[in-house]
């Protein structure tokens, strides 16, 4: 898995994913990650290729964004489309404003 990110970039991701947006991931692990009865998912790695998640404190989950990221200004916007894709999946609606 190669990465444009620095460790620091990264680790911001993750922070950010994992203290403001717990429920999306989960969300996105339901819709995305082929576990749609997962009760936690914690952000763990992040790449030009994909996000990998942690589920009930263990497994692996990666999804991949669909394209190669080569900013991190485009993660944001990848992962908004995660979401968004994982509500469709599922067949909820999106919360506010992403």
């Amino acid at each position: 898995m190669s990465t444009p990110f620095t460790p620091a970039a990264v680790q911001a991701i993750k922070s950010h994913m994992n203290d403001d947006h717990p429920d999306d991931a989960l969300i996105i692990v339901r819709g995305l990650g082929g576990r749609p009865e997962a009760t936690t998912a914690v952000t763990s790695d992040v790449d030009a290729e994909g996000i990998e998640f942690t589920v009930d404190g263990g497994e692996r989950v990666r999804v991949p964004w669909g394209e190669t990221l080569t900013q991190r200004s485009q993660v944001r916007m990848a992962v908004v489309r995660l979401y968004r894709d994982a509500c469709e999946k599922l067949g909820i609606s999106p919360r506010g404003q992403h």
